[in-house]
């Protein structure tokens, strides 16, 4: 068999293996003045795992400074179940490191469907924004506060954040720099990243106190493929190179 036939076989089986996989994630952002966010979703063992951040390079000194709350919409309004939230960065009170990257932070968010809020049907967030309550947080220990969605404890402050800076409400409250995983299962048969759309990212303690959109809205939605399959594909095209190239000669 020629080095062409294999190149187009290889190219013609990954593709294959890459439609069958069916998930390359999905990563919107947004941002308004100095504020500015991103969400990424991808399915990983059968879960929706959602990577949301406060990309701003400002120091966050005021609570509408910090990441509360992500909506976004699903087609069907599947009910997902609340599996983890893990924090991707240290989590600071008063000054100093109250907590290190890597912890459950689960009890300090929830999560929601059937909302219609922004034009989306679903939402996570750590403040209770008049939509989130006890009974919607995920498994995870009570860190801060009362056992409830409520105030910014736990909300996600900017990538340049210096955490010794700040009002009062900052300094007294665990807050996290600048990342959190958050993990859904349930996914229904034939789930795809496609199927959402219209990202908002909240600030604050409510509704009122700033919002913008990811994707659509000003943002960018964009579709980032898997680096192994992009150099598995990039050689079944120069394998096929190569043989027509040889076959000329």
């Amino acid at each position: 068999m020629g080095i062409e036939r294999i190149g187009q076989l290889l190219g013609t089986a990954l593709c294959c293996v890459a439609f069958q996989a069916g998930a390359v994630p999905m990563s919107f952002s947004g941002s308004s003045g100095a504020l500015a966010a991103s969400a990424t979703f991808d399915i990983v063992g059968g879960q929706l795992v959602v990577v949301l951040s406060n990309t701003s390079a400002a120091d966050a000194l005021v609570p509408t400074d910090v990441l509360t709350g992500l909506f976004f919409n699903i087609v069907g309004n599947p009910l997902l179940s609340r599996t983890s939230v893990i924090s991707n960065g240290p989590t600071f009170l008063n000054g100093a490191q109250y907590n290190p990257a890597g912890t459950v932070v689960g009890g300090e968010y929830a999560y929601v469907n059937s909302l219609s809020q922004y034009g989306a049907n679903s939402g996570i967030s750590n403040s209770g924004l008049g939509i989130f309550g006890p009974a919607d947080l995920f498994p995870g220990a009570n860190l801060q506060g009362p056992a409830s969605p409520d105030g910014v404890q736990y909300g996600l402050t900017s990538a340049g954040d210096n955490p010794t800076t700040g009002n009062s409400a900052m300094l007294s409250n665990a807050l996290t720099r600048n990342s959190v995983t958050v993990s859904l299962g349930s996914l229904p048969a034939g789930f795809s990243l496609s199927s959402i759309s219209n990202i908002t990212f909240q600030y604050g303690t409510a509704l009122s106190e700033g919002h913008f959109s990811g994707g659509g809205g000003g943002g960018t939605g964009t579709s980032i493929p898997e680096p192994q399959t992009v150099a598995l594909l990039g050689l079944g095209a120069l394998l096929a190179g190569l043989g027509r190239r040889r076959r000329r000669r």
